[in-house]
């Protein structure tokens, strides 16, 4: 590859987060000027720390990581910094730039434009926070944008858009010219407009590099596995014949004892040739949420709701009349554009303050909130699993923990120090241990790892106590029993 063509090259780069949280180990690939590229990789791998190395927040153990001369980068992280969400929408896109830039509101609603979220009358003095959870992940996907980089990085930015969103920035990408890189779950996403795939494997730490769409890789991934997988069998099979007949010869003794040594020998060289398989990414084990014990009768009664109307720059909550009764086994899907206030309606049920809702004594709600702010950053995993359980059980708690992939020395972690994946595998746990009686799930795939969604899905299938479900990944929903719709849009 002509160096000139080169935008960014990692040259045995190591990096860990202590001793025993070993990240990156002597990792070297490049990225070609123009292209757009996949990172993959499991929940914890990595993938956001590369981000973090490119960008320079963080710096190598060991190596170097190159960028060209000139090159200019942008991120889109994948949540808004808390320190940052009492900005105004102005204030937001200006500290996206070290000068000022004077004419930053014709640029922010250019932008705006292209990430489908339009500027209109008073949008450069609204505060970050009373967007939607959707609105603001298109306010990080144009805080990139805006800055029309070299190099674009993309961490996890379909998570929270709707349909239309997401077409927008496939559009977007597709005709983008410069050089792209992207992590995502979004397979279908990913293979619209992807040229090659960088997977971070977890247990080696290393980058393995790999040309082609999306489904291509998996395919080549596979085929890997197969052809590793053949090979290694056909050498244990010779290397038990050897063994065998060094056993044979041994106990003919004399001169038999020499051609049983270079059995052994011809064994033991057979065993080098065995090459390490590259493992899968694990899947979170099958589990259920058990519910609350007890129910009878209806959970959650809900009359009417609030939904925000977006006219010439204002935003009016306009409440709507519907009649809807959840008992046991009943799943709710609450359904609508972003911005239009499913988040808003679901966090007012969980904390008793909808109008309309009423929910009945004593059911307790489990709430799973795409942002996490259900939990306390502070805490330890151990802390935040031992938190919501009614009676303490170490073995019951290590052993839900444990099937969530959360082992270790990652007990020990504080919530902060997690990727975002991690939280939500935690979040899953704690629902486990709560044993809600109403289940509220707001956007509960974002940061997940795509081999865990199946996993999830069934066990909100299985699920016996009442249900209310935000999603925008029709994948997801459609492998869900949902007995009713709310639309806020109709």
């Amino acid at each position: 590859m002509a160096k000139s063509d080169t935008v960014l090259s990692f040259d045995d780069v190591t990096f860990e987060y202590g001793p025993n949280n070993p990240i990156l180990h002597e990792v070297s690939f490049s990225v070609r000027r123009g292209i757009k590229v996949t990172l993959m990789g499991q929940n914890g791998a990595g993938k956001s720390t590369i981000f973090q190395l490119i960008t320079g927040q963080s710096v190598p153990e060991s190596g170097s990581v190159n960028i060209t001369n000139g090159v200019t980068i942008a991120t889109a992280r994948q949540v808004i910094p808390r320190d940052q969400m009492d900005l105004t929408v102005r204030e937001f896109f200006e500290k996206c730039f070290s000068k000022k830039i004077y004419d930053i509101d014709p640029r922010i609603d250019d932008v705006l434009e292209v990430v489908n979220l339009k500027g209109h009358e008073k949008v450069h003095d609204r505060i970050v926070r009373s967007f939607s959870g959707g609105q603001q992940a298109r306010l990080l996907l144009a805080s990139a944008l805006i800055q029309e980089p070299d190099l674009l990085l993309l961490d996890e930015p379909t998570n929270n858009l709707d349909k239309a969103g997401i077409e927008h920035l496939t559009t977007f990408l597709k005709d983008y010219k410069k050089t792209c890189i992207v992590i995502s779950h979004d397979s279908d996403f990913l293979n619209s407009f992807t040229h090659g795939v960088l997977y971070l494997d977890i247990f080696t730490h290393k980058i393995e590099q790999y040309v082609g769409d999306y489904f291509d890789v998996v395919q080549q991934i596979a085929a890997r596995l197969e052809k590793e997988n053949r090979k290694n069998a056909q050498l244990a099979k010779l290397i038990q014949e050897k063994k065998d007949q060094a056993n044979v010869f041994a106990n003919k003794g004399g001169q038999m004892r020499v051609v049983a040594k270079r059995m052994r020998e011809k064994a033991e060289d057979l065993e080098e040739e065995i090459v390490e398989v590259r493992k899968e990414d694990k899947t979170i084990r099958a589990f259920i949420i058990p519910s609350q014990q007890e129910l009878i009768g209806e959970i959650l009664h809900l009359t009417s709701c609030k939904v925000l109307q977006h006219k010439k720059g204002v935003i009016k909550p306009v409440e709507r009349k519907v009649n809807i009764s959840l008992k046991k086994n009943n799943h709710l899907l609450l359904a609508g554009p972003n911005g239009i206030g499913k988040s808003t309606l679901l966090e007012a049920i969980a904390h008793g303050k909808a109008t309309g809702a009423i929910v009945a004594p004593g059911v307790k709600i489990g709430y799973y909130r795409q942002d996490f702010s259900t939990l306390n950053f502070e805490d330890t995993v151990y802390q935040s699993l031992s938190g919501v359980m009614d009676r303490q059980t170490e073995e019951h708690l290590r052993s839900v923990a444990a099937g969530f992939l959360i082992t270790g020395d990652l007990m020990h972690n504080r919530i902060k120090s997690l990727s975002e994946g991690q939280k939500g595998l935690v979040a899953f746990a704690r629902l486990v241990l709560e044993k809600p009686g109403l289940l509220i799930l707001d956007e509960p795939t974002n940061h997940i790892n795509f081999r865990h969604i199946p996993v999830i899905a069934e066990a909100l299938n299985k699920y016996e106590g009442a249900m209310i479900l935000v999603s925008h990944v029709p994948e997801f929903v459609a492998k869900i029993r949902i007995d009713e719709i709310l639309d806020l849009e109709k």
